[in-house]
C-alpha cells in the first residue's frame, strides 16, 4: 500500500482463538495499514456481506453461502478436540429432538447438525439462545456452546452427557475441521491481504506468551487452559489437509465450495 492509501477495513472475531491472528494488527506494524474491528463471527460475516469491511475472519459456512474468496493461509482450525465447541445433552444423543444453539457462529451450528445426523442419526430443530448452558438445557434437549463461553465450562464436571465437536469431526472424517478463514468478496487484492494476514499471525506467534498472560484473566479461564488452547487445540495454518477437511464439511453440510486465492495452497484449484 502507498502511504496515502486508505486503511484496509478488517473485521475479526472477539474470541481468544483469534488473538494470535490479529496481534500484528493490534500491536505490530500491520496496525498502520488496518482499521480493525472485533465482533462475533456471525456479525463479522454480515459486515462483509454488507460491504462494511473489506475482509473478515468469516465462518466457513458463511464463506460458502456468500461465495466469498479465501485470501490467506491462516485461519481457525483443529485436528481432533477443539475444546471451545461443546454440545451438551440432557437426553441420550440419539434422542435429541431440539437443540439450543449460540447464534455466534453459523459454522458451529452446521457442524452440530452434521455430527448429529451422521454419527447419531438425528436431525433436531435448532433454536437460537443466549450462551448460558443451564438455561439452554431448560428449553431444549441439547445445547451448543462455543467460543469463550465454552472455555469457561469444565466439561468433565458437567452432569450432562457432552461432545467435543472437533473430536467428533475427526472420528467421522479423519480430517481437520476449519471453522473460519480470512475472506472477502471476489476481486479484493488477495495477494496483499494474504501477506498482511500471515505477517500479523507470525507476529502473534512470536508473542504467544504475552498473549496468554494478557488474555486469560479477561476470558475468565486459567493460564494453563489458555496456553493449551492456543498451542494444542487450535491450529492456525491452513494447508492442503485443512482444505480437504473444509471441502468434506461443505459437502456434508450441502454448502457451496469457496474460492481459494491461487497462491495460498500448493495444488489448490
Amino acid at each position: 500500500m502507498r502511504q496515502n492509501d486508505p486503511k484496509v477495513r478488517v473485521g475479526a472475531v472477539s474470541y481468544l482463538n483469534t488473538v494470535p491472528l490479529v496481534w500484528g494488527m493490534l500491536h505490530g506494524k500491520e496496525r498502520e495499514v488496518v482499521d480493525l474491528g472485533l465482533s462475533l463471527p456471525a456479525v463479522c460475516a454480515e459486515q462483509v456481506e454488507k460491504g462494511l469491511i473489506d475482509v473478515g475472519l468469516v465462518p466457513v459456512a458463511e464463506i460458502a453461502r456468500q461465495q466469498l474468496q479465501i485470501v490467506s493461509d491462516v485461519g481457525i482450525a483443529c485436528y481432533g478436540a477443539v475444546r471451545s465447541i461443546l454440545l451438551a445433552s440432557r437426553v441420550p444423543f440419539r434422542r435429541i429432538r431440539t437443540l439450543a444453539a449460540d447464534a455466534g457462529s453459523r459454522t458451529s451450528v452446521q457442524l452440530a447438525k452434521v455430527i448429529l445426523r451422521e454419527r447419531y442419526g438425528v436431525e433436531p430443530q435448532v433454536y437460537q439462545h443466549t450462551p448460558e448452558l443451564n438455561a439452554m438445557l431448560k428449553n431444549a434437549d441439547a445445547a451448543l456452546i462455543i467460543g469463550d463461553p465454552a472455555l469457561q465450562v469444565e466439561p468433565q464436571e458437567l452432569s450432562y452427557e457432552w461432545l467435543d465437536l472437533g473430536s467428533e469431526w475427526l472420528t467421522l472424517t479423519n480430517l481437520p475441521m476449519v471453522f473460519a478463514a480470512w475472506a472477502g468478496k471476489p476481486g479484493i487484492p488477495a495477494g496483499f491481504l494474504s501477506q498482511l494476514k500471515r505477517n500479523s499471525y507470525e507476529f502473534g506467534k512470536a508473542h504467544l506468551d504475552d498473549i496468554i498472560e494478557g488474555e486469560y484473566r479477561k476470558r475468565s479461564i486459567t493460564r494453563e487452559l489458555a496456553k493449551r488452547y492456543l498451542t494444542e487445540f487450535i491450529r492456525f495454518d491452513l494447508g492442503q489437509s485443512e482444505q480437504n477437511g473444509l471441502e468434506a464439511f461443505l459437502e456434508l453440510a450441502h454448502l457451496h465450495r469457496p474460492t481459494w486465492h491461487r497462491d495460498i495452497l500448493k495444488g489448490a484449484a
